[in-house]
């Protein structure tokens, strides 16, 4: 499925290799940048939520493809959500950078979540309002590429949310310097969701690290049950994006994490 993924963002990073030898780049974002590792970090409260625009994905197809990312931005930030994460790439995710400019009024800070794997795009995501940009262990076969994509995204001003899938990733997300690692209990072979994932890996949470999990988390109980073993967050899109009322379905779920 990353494969797919990969081929998929090809053309876009031609495009930047293109324009980068022609000088002509995007300029960089000048408004605000809210912090993403602040507002996602835990505090007395409990866990937070980061809730996500998700217009599409290869296991549900479309998902809800009347609400806008303008209304994302205002059910959100009413709905109690730390954060967005906001899909940008295009082919499988019907994703748009520019979905990044709209859903910036909700105040929140956002995550680029996207397939990356070259550092122009870490300059591309400098030109949107994103706070933050996915880093997917398994998309570098280079432990040393994958130590330079997080460490420039960090001297970015960006913070980077690096995802592992399995032990492997997680133990290469370490020692490539990750501050936010995102545990994701989906089956890239079949789709399929293991939260035994996010149960075990957590025993590895070091001082200072902030954690996220994501996949699988659709009912406030979800939410309850990963506060209690200590993630700092959940990252939550397709139960959200498919209710009937995505900022009550959004509430409840805040509730669940904090009570």
């Amino acid at each position: 499925m990353l494969d797919k993924f990969r081929k998929a963002k090809l053309a876009e990073v031609d495009m930047l290799h293109r324009l980068h030898s022609e000088g002509r780049m995007p300029a960089g974002y000048t408004g605000t940048r809210p912090s993403f590792a602040d507002a996602i970090r835990r505090d007395e409260g409990g866990l937070k939520v980061i809730a996500e625009y998700k217009r599409a994905s290869p296991s549900k197809g479309d998902i809800n493809l009347g609400l806008s990312a303008a209304d994302v931005a205002n059910m959100y930030a009413a709905g109690g959500a730390s954060a967005i994460s906001v899909l940008t790439e295009e082919e499988y995710f019907k994703g748009d950078l520019r979905y990044l400019d709209e859903i910036k009024a909700s105040g929140l800070p956002m995550l680029r979540k996207d397939f990356l794997t070259d550092l122009l795009q870490i300059e591309q995501t400098l030109s949107t309002p994103a706070s933050a940009l996915l880093v997917i262990v398994r998309m570098f076969e280079d432990d040393g590429y994958l130590k330079e994509m997080i460490g420039r995204t960090h001297a970015a001003g960006l913070d980077a949310v690096v995802e592992a899938f399995d032990q492997t990733d997680l133990s290469r997300a370490k020692q490539a310097g990750a501050k936010i690692i995102q545990i994701n209990n989906r089956d890239l072979d079949t789709l399929g969701i293991d939260m035994n994932r996010s149960i075990e890996f957590i025993r590895q949470k070091d001082a200072g690290e902030i954690w996220i999990c994501a996949s699988g988390i659709s009912e406030p109980e979800d939410c309850a049950q990963m506060n209690e073993l200590g993630y700092d967050t959940v990252l939550i899109g397709t139960s959200i994006m498919s209710s009937p009322d995505p900022q009550a379905k959004l509430a409840a779920l805040v509730a669940g994490g904090r009570s």
